[in-house]
């Protein structure tokens, strides 16, 4: 079948370069489609743009992964609210319904819950602007796409990491790192297996619920990644202090629903993603 990726960054080339793995036809929209590797079809386009190209024939899932230019509201709203405003009118003027359109969302949408658990059911309480706009685009997707034939899917990703994401690393290696004093809870997913999670919940038969929590299997306190990426690169422990607002609020994120679709992690654990990364494995797209 043919899958669209509307965004082809770093995750939409990862899961593009999957997706032709298990033998489908993949077009990127990108603003730079020459970047892209062989086995994705690129075509230029801009997302925050209103005229977007026509779709292929015979499209059965659009996976939308966007990302904004900039911290901004404006750029936020541009990239989420409006990305995905174009692209859904642009189904409706091709006349195109595919099987499944699945935009790639995030936790932000949670805000803080203090420590507590959250998962699918839990009602979403922004605390931010970017948590608030991807919010807005989530209530978009779902009520554009209701009573269309069209299956909208929500993957709600916590703190992307793997190659070229390596944020937490470079702030032990740099000395930069402060483990908070009090206990904070963070929630991440390595690109790989965000990659293979658009994959599965496109492809697979049985029918997919409107959201899904895309996190690994263990939300971490930050101190305990720190040090454990400091005694994996020979580093001191980081000191221990006020650490600064938390990104992305103080939560635990369940995978229970997205598990019990099948879908198994090849990075269960910060543990085992981030000792790939050290060792250099995986590659970085464009």
């Amino acid at each position: 079948m043919t899958i669209l990726l509307a965004g082809c960054g770093d995750l939409g080339t990862e899961a593009g370069l999957r997706f032709a793995a298990a033998g489908h036809r993949v077009v990127g929209w990108r603003r730079s489609p020459e970047k892209l590797p062989a086995e994705i079809e690129g075509v230029a386009a801009d997302l925050s743009a209103a005229a977007l190209p026509a779709f292929p024939a015979g499209i059965a899932a659009v996976v939308i992964a966007v990302a904004a230019d900039s911290p901004t509201e404006a750029a936020y709203r541009a990239a989420y609210v409006d990305g995905l405003s174009h692209v859904l009118d642009a189904l409706d003027r091709d006349g195109v319904t595919p099987r499944r359109v699945l935009f790639v969302s995030s936790t932000a949408v949670y805000g803080d819950a203090g420590g507590g658990w959250v998962d699918e059911s839990t009602t979403a309480a922004p605390g931010g602007f970017s948590g608030r706009i991807i919010r807005e685009a989530e209530e978009l997707l779902l009520s554009r796409l209701r009573g269309t034939g069209c299956v909208p899917v929500v993957l709600r990703l916590g703190g992307i990491y793997g190659p070229g994401r390596t944020r937490l690393i470079d702030q032990v290696r740099n000395g930069a790192a402060v483990a908070p004093d009090e206990p904070r809870y963070t929630n991440r997913i390595h690109r790989d297996d965000a990659a293979a999670a658009i994959v599965h919940l496109c492809t697979m038969e049985s029918m997919p619920a409107p959201v899904y929590v895309g996190v690994d299997n263990e939300p971490a306190d930050l101190g305990d990644v720190l040090g454990f990426l400091a005694s994996e690169m020979g580093y001191a422990e980081p000191p221990i202090g006020p650490a600064g607002e938390a990104r992305g609020g103080n939560k635990r994120c369940s995978n229970a629903l997205l598990r019990s679709t099948g879908f198994e992690f090849a990075y269960p654990s910060f543990r085992e993603g981030y000792r790939d990364i050290l060792a250099g494995k995986g590659a970085r797209h464009p």
